[in-house]
């Protein structure tokens, strides 16, 4: 073969083989670029798409867990639409009778200014009452059954003077407190 036609076909040979060996390389790491988004995007949607998947097959169990927590959260707290001072004097009155018919005697009561929070207003009540162990129970008791919840906050007993006939009289400060929802 020709020095001269040897040349003239070896060096576009070469050529072609070494721009075909640098776009495979090139591809290659395409192709593996390609590969690693893939991997990290399987990892990155997956468990999100799951997620969504289970929380939309339980769609229903949410709306009756929604349901139930609207019908708890009415249980204690007062609607927002009502006034914090009528609720407090409200409030104040029914703790009043119930203690009385308990057998307690009261001596003061004071609603306290109320406070916010989020979503939520605090009304405090105080109430000092006298009775023995008996009228603490059933008043105790009162307290527990009322709706929307009247709740204990603190509790302050002691014993006064010397037990009657075996029954201890009782000083009984009573801290309470009522919930009003907020207006969203």
């Amino acid at each position: 073969m020709n020095p001269y036609l040897r040349k003239q076909v070896l060096v576009p040979l070469l050529t072609v083989a070494c721009v075909l060996a640098l776009g495979a390389i090139a591809g290659l790491h395409v192709y593996d670029k390609y590969q690693s988004v893939q991997s990290r995007l399987g990892d990155f949607v997956e468990p999100r798409y799951a997620r969504l998947a289970g929380l939309k097959t339980g769609t229903e169990a949410l709306a009756a867990a929604s349901t139930r927590a609207r019908e708890l959260e009415a249980l204690y707290t007062y609607a927002s639409d009502v006034d914090a001072n009528q609720i407090g004097n409200d409030v104040q009155q029914r703790v009043r009778g119930l203690l009385t018919a308990a057998g307690m005697t009261i001596s003061s009561s004071q609603v306290l200014p109320s406070k916010e929070e989020t979503g939520l207003e605090r009304i405090p009540l105080s109430v000092r009452a006298e009775g023995d162990m008996v009228a603490l129970q059933g008043a105790l008791v009162g307290i527990a059954e009322q709706r929307p919840a009247v709740l204990i906050d603190a509790v302050n007993v002691q014993a006064q003077g010397v037990p009657e006939r075996g029954v201890q009289r009782l000083s009984v400060q009573f801290n309470f407190l009522v919930l009003r929802r907020l207006a969203s």
